[in-house]
């Protein structure tokens, strides 16, 4: 009987679950939207519940096995993977509520503060303020969506007796918890998120100087993950597998083996770096472990996370990182980060005052909106005479951060700008808008690489993955853009939940060196599609211009909001 391994991942908006062979076929898969709450009084929330999740988890898990009609004892191990989001409950497992209110830290449903949530501006500040070694191991400054801002914040609003009963969880970490009862955690979720420092492990002077004194108790850490020794590298057996009540909820068996999990973005990398690529017909060698180091996974989707692995461990400013162990054992990752990029695509598409002609053309032409917007950007190109569509939108410069700089500014203020505006609401302005967003994401792509390259990285390639594969125009214009081949594994839509199912894997064979993960990456990782630099001498030149005027848009925007400080600082001295 073959074996089996399943792959759960808890995005934004949704679990995927899907079951997987050994050589990487994905024989069943199955998505469950999930609950999302926002705040109509103020923009920074999102929040979620560990209880849908796992509901929805439950339903994924079963549809594939019924789908599949394979065995539930053919299913050897199974991982997850999550978004960076702080999943809140009592030392029961029970869910306590994050929102705020009079029912913060009572037992409900609204338990999960979403990656997105930018609630915690201030307490990021006081810890930016502190000058801490943890800070170095974040690019120097520590993100609002990282955990141990929203922690503060939560224990600003609760009274001491009930923030003295929360157990808090990186995302991945709480699923591995709620399958086995066991409260190991991974180092990715604690290193790159909760302030865990590589071999050093907890900070007591951070934590009490931030006001966090009482999470040390007594050294042993149980509020965010127990002491030095209960965490862990991607894939470990957490546990003695799936309880009993886990597995009859997910239709698996008793003691199945649960992996160690991954924040989505690394679960990507996961199911990406290891693809050979076909070129000229020919399916290239066999990888060497070595060769990972210069591949950048690229995960893209509704923000797009950039991540590369090193042997020794490479400080880069503005850019999260080195992690330790984050992933391989004895390995150093760095995650670079674009906290808006399909949900800015989307944004500028749906706001327009053309959206509603854009879907009614869709559906009447039975096309996606995004084919149509590529045709009416060909019906301009052949109007106007030029030969592509960075030449039609050369006159506009787009900046993109919408909802602040993750990497390489790291600078949550940072707002975005289009220089050339026009007094036009037409269907071809919509289009125009459309390519000027893509364009702008990749060339802050090309900041990113820059950024790490400079610091003592090598990459060479990209290795896409999520929703913005399917996307080829982009996928172009980020080969042309940062002059570096990009590749498209097969499954890049699914590359996050399949890392997932080799957290699986890795746990059901005990695997613990390097050499043996990176084996069942590239195992599991099917074929893939390359796509090579080709803009003309004319796009080239002009995108070499506008990544020139992107980092100029950058220093004018920090210039004006120092002005702007400095008037504001004069009336009130007035």
């Amino acid at each position: 009987m073959s074996n089996y391994y399943i792959g759960v991942d808890v995005g934004t908006g949704s679990v995927r679950a899907c079951l997987v062979t050994s050589d990487g076929i994905i024989k069943a898969s199955n998505t469950q939207d999930t609950l999302t709450w926002r705040d109509p009084h103020d923009h920074r929330i999102f929040e979620q519940s560990t209880t849908d999740i796992w509901t929805k988890t439950c339903v994924a898990v079963r549809k594939v096995l019924e789908e599949s009609m394979i065995d539930p004892t053919a299913v050897k191990g199974i991982g997850f993977d999550a978004t960076c989001s702080l999943a809140v409950t009592d030392f029961q497992g029970n869910p306590v509520v994050v929102t705020k209110g009079n029912d913060i830290g009572k037992i409900g449903d609204r338990n999960i503060i979403l990656w997105a949530d930018h609630r915690a501006e201030e307490e990021a500040d006081l810890i930016n303020s502190t000058g801490s070694i943890i800070l170095d191991y974040v690019g120097g400054t520590m993100s609002l969506e990282m955990e141990v801002p929203k922690i503060l914040w939560l224990k600003k609003r609760m009274s001491s007796n009930l923030f003295s009963r929360c157990q808090f969880f990186d995302l991945p970490d709480y699923f591995t918890y709620k399958c086995t009862d066991d409260n190991t955690r991974s180092f990715c979720s604690t290193t790159c998120k909760c302030s865990f420092v590589p071999d050093e492990g907890w900070q007591e002077d951070f934590f009490t100087k931030i006001g966090l004194a009482e999470l040390i108790d007594g050294g042993e850490w149980k509020q965010i993950g127990a002491a030095k020794g209960r965490v862990q590298v991607a894939g470990t057996p957490v546990g003695n597998g799936l309880t009993k009540r886990a597995a009859s909820e997910l239709g698996l068996q008793e003691g199945t083996a649960v992996g160690s999990g991954l924040i989505d973005a690394y679960a990507g990398w996961m199911g990406t770096v290891g693809a050979r690529h076909v070129e000229n017909g020919q399916l290239s060698g066999l990888p060497s472990l070595d060769e990972s180091r210069h591949r950048l996974a690229v995960v893209a989707g509704t923000s797009t996370c950039h991540l590369v692995q090193s042997k020794e461990g490479i400080f880069v400013k503005g850019v999260w990182g080195p992690y330790k162990d984050a992933v391989f054992p004895g390995w150093w990752m760095n995650e670079g980060g674009q906290s808006s990029t399909g949900q800015l695509i989307d944004f500028i598409i749906t706001t327009h005052a053309a959206y509603p002609e854009l879907e009614e053309r869709a559906k009447r032409e039975n096309q996606n909106i995004h084919q149509v917007l590529l045709d009416v950007l060909k019906r301009l190109c052949s109007e106007r005479g030029v030969n592509s569509f960075t030449d039609l939108v050369r006159d506009v410069v787009f900046y993109p951060d919408f909802h602040g700089n993750r990497s390489p500014i790291a600078d949550p203020q940072m707002r975005g700008a289009i220089v050339g505006l026009e007094l036009d609401a037409s269907i071809d302005d919509l289009a125009h808008k459309y390519y000027l967003t893509l364009e702008s994401i990749s060339l802050q792509t090309r900041h990113i690489i820059s950024t790490l390259n400079d610091a003592g990285h090598d990459v060479t390639s990209l290795y896409l993955s999520g929703g913005q594969v399917k996307n080829t125009v982009m996928m172009q214009l980020l080969a042309d853009t940062c002059m570096i081949p990009v590749v498209l594994p097969k499954s890049g839509g699914e590359a996050v939940v399949l890392g997932a199912a080799m957290l699986g894997r890795v746990a059901s064979e005990g695997v613990t060196v390097a050499e043996d993960m990176w084996r069942i990456m590239v195992e599991m990782t099917p074929p893939a599609t390359l796509v090579v630099p080709a803009p003309s001498e004319r796009v080239k030149w002009i995108l070499n211009a506008k990544y020139t005027l992107f980092l100029e848009m950058i220093n004018i925007q920090k210039r004006w909001r120092r002005e702007m400080e400095d008037a504001s600082r004069l009336t009130r001295d007035t």
